[in-house]
């Protein structure tokens, strides 16, 4: 219910003093004396009522001072203001005190960051894994706390990546996985999680993996030579084990690929060798990993190479040759026949781009973000037709990685696909104008 408006009531209190005050004076032979007095009195009553509205409001007492008219009117409306600001205090108060028991249960730890970066606040996770201290570490700046010569970089966003990796101040063998998350008013939220047990158990995987992998290169070997073996001598005395023996052999090639694969992922994963990095001429290297690619089409595809001579990068030769090529025989695996492949080498601004496209058969949206996942496959009848064994996409994602750039795939069904590696080229040279080469 909306309060009373106490004005008119004043209004005629006022007429009626005014009239009482002006008969008083008139009967003792002075009206203006008697008006004059009935002013002196409203002017102390406002005061007065001033005096207790400012103790009221310094001293914080709950409850207003009692009056009528309007200064009651304002008594009552500055308590109901006064007691819904309250109200939402203590929700406000009830929300943080939730928010904060929440985060504080979370096993991640949570750093609220100001503009400079500069700690405002941080969870108990924060204790554990970032070793923050409350009071003194409060206003500090979270580089000087995190000294790992990768992470101002990091902060300062001059890397692009998601999260970065780095050991926690308070034991090297913790591992973290940071993330910058900005929001509201020039702030940032920082995130680690403890991903040592996950880093252990990749670890395990990669070694299992190369392990048997190394186990299986001894025994594929002597069954490709039995069989080759064999299929030299069924040449001459027995046809009907040439066909079992020819597939024998065709599978066996096949292993060998997918073994080759998988010691080529583990080694990058596993960084047991370090990119022997040097100044690269991609275009030539092009040309050679086009020569293979129409070997591997057999006349079957139209292939167009445009590459910008003289744009080199660093980097390491094998590694980038192998990721081409994938990339490459990709193209004319999934391609139909009388497609055409088009590989573009090219600078944009302060990166190189090599783009390999065709005009296959297309992929779905949904497939394109776990293309480059290991053994994924968009078609598995198709994928084993063509002889693919499932890790090309992941080598090709782990090398470009090496050499920091990465990898964009924009397909549509029906349409074809282009693959496109971004490289880093800070120092670059170009040394010619765009060759274009149709064939």
């Amino acid at each position: 219910m909306p309060p009373q408006n106490p004005w008119p009531g004043v209004l005629w209190r006022s007429l009626w003093l005014t009239a009482a005050a002006a008969l008083l004076g008139y009967l003792f032979g002075n009206v203006l004396l008697g008006l004059l007095l009935l002013a002196l009195a409203a002017l102390a009553w406002q005061y007065l009522h001033l005096i207790k509205l400012e103790q009221w409001l310094r001293l914080s007492r709950l409850y207003p001072p009692e009056s009528s008219g309007v200064w009651g009117s304002v008594y009552d409306d500055l308590y109901r203001h006064a007691k819904r600001q309250r109200q939402r205090r203590y929700r406000l108060a009830q929300l943080l005190r939730s928010f904060r028991e929440s985060v504080d249960a979370m096993p991640d730890a949570a750093v609220v960051l100001r503009e400079d970066d500069d700690i405002e606040w941080w969870n108990r996770a924060a204790n554990r894994l970032l070793g923050l201290r409350s009071p003194q570490d409060v206003g500090q700046r979270i580089d000087n706390l995190l000294r790992h010569p990768h992470f101002r970089a990091f902060l300062d966003g001059e890397k692009e990546q998601e999260s970065l990796t780095i050991p926690s101040p308070l034991d090297d063998e913790i591992l973290l996985e940071v993330r910058i998350i900005p929001y509201g008013n020039a702030r940032r939220l920082l995130l680690a999680r403890d991903i040592t047990r996950l880093r252990r158990l990749e670890v395990m995987r990669r070694d299992f993996v190369a392990n048997i992998t190394h186990e299986l290169r001894t025994p594929l070997t002597v069954v490709r030579g039995m069989a080759e073996t064999l299929q030299d001598i069924a040449a001459h005395e027995s046809e009907d084990l040439a066909r079992p023996l020819a597939l024998i052999d065709q599978q066996t090639r096949r292993m060998e690929s997918l073994v080759e694969d998988l010691l080529t992922l583990s080694r990058l994963e596993t960084g047991e060798q370090e990119p022997n990095l040097q100044p690269v001429d991609v275009a030539k290297l092009l040309e050679s990993v086009l020569t293979e690619a129409r070997a591997l089409s057999d006349g079957r595809h139209q292939f167009e190479l445009e590459a910008q001579e003289g744009l080199i990068i660093e980097g390491d030769k094998a590694e980038l040759r192998s990721a081409i090529s994938n990339l490459a025989s990709n193209a004319v695996r999934y391609s139909p026949d009388g497609g055409r492949i088009s590989i573009r080498w090219q600078r944009h601004g302060n990166e190189a781009r090599l783009s390999v496209a065709d005009t296959g058969i297309g992929i779905a949206p949904q497939h394109i973000p776990r293309l480059t996942e290991r053994f994924y496959r968009v078609d598995r009848g198709r994928s084993a037709r063509t002889g693919g064994t499932g890790l090309g996409l992941a080598i090709v994602k782990r090398i470009l990685h090496r050499h920091g750039a990465h990898l964009e795939i924009e397909s549509r069904q029906g349409e074809g696909s282009v693959f496109i590696c971004r490289f880093p080229i800070p120092g670059s040279k170009e040394r010619g104008e765009a060759l274009r080469r149709p064939s």
